[in-house]
């Protein structure tokens, strides 16, 4: 799981941190739904965040991959809602289109575009992080928008706005 913060002021952006969650030495599909949720609120502890934004579920080959990614973004999801954070999603043709401005752009070439934008003086060998600094870069450059993504300003939002997904 890749995340990347910036912290905008006034109508620039600045480069926070960008890393990732390396989860792939735990077997266990719960205990890494554990860990995402508790680096997703140290984080929010951290940084005070006033907005989240997550990259959407997408429809892949493998629906058990599928499943456990849509999983792992409901865990992240869930974690800003309970501090209270608005959470926007981007499908990822869109963070893309954002970025690159060519929505079936590669991991690599969104990541440079990401470079220069943001003055990196390096990309990390994993290009997670990358993905997760996007979705936040795609969003400041969607703010005020209402194009594609899905806002929630906490628990109760999120149920008057997907009646069907609660049981």
């Amino acid at each position: 799981m890749g995340f990347g913060i910036i912290k905008v002021i006034g109508k620039k952006m600045e480069f926070v941190q960008m890393n990732e969650l390396i989860l792939k030495k735990y077997d266990d599909h719960y205990l890494k739904l554990k860990l995402i949720f508790e680096r997703t609120i140290e984080l929010i502890d951290t940084y005070k965040p006033d907005e989240i934004a997550l990259e959407a579920p997408f429809f892949g080959k493998n629906v058990q991959s599928m499943l456990k990614l849509g999983r792992a973004q409901g865990v992240a999801m869930a974690a800003g809602l309970s501090r209270e954070i608005p959470v926007t999603e981007y499908a990822p043709l869109k963070i893309k289109m954002a970025i690159t401005g060519n929505g079936k752009a590669s991991k690599e070439q969104v990541a440079m575009m990401l470079k220069s934008l943001l003055n990196l003086k390096e990309l990390p060998k994993n290009l997670d992080a990358t993905d997760g600094l996007a979705a936040a870069v795609c969003h400041f450059y969607n703010s005020g928008k209402k194009i594609g993504g899905k806002n929630y300003t906490g628990w109760a939002a999120f149920v008057k706005q997907n009646p069907k997904k609660i049981n």
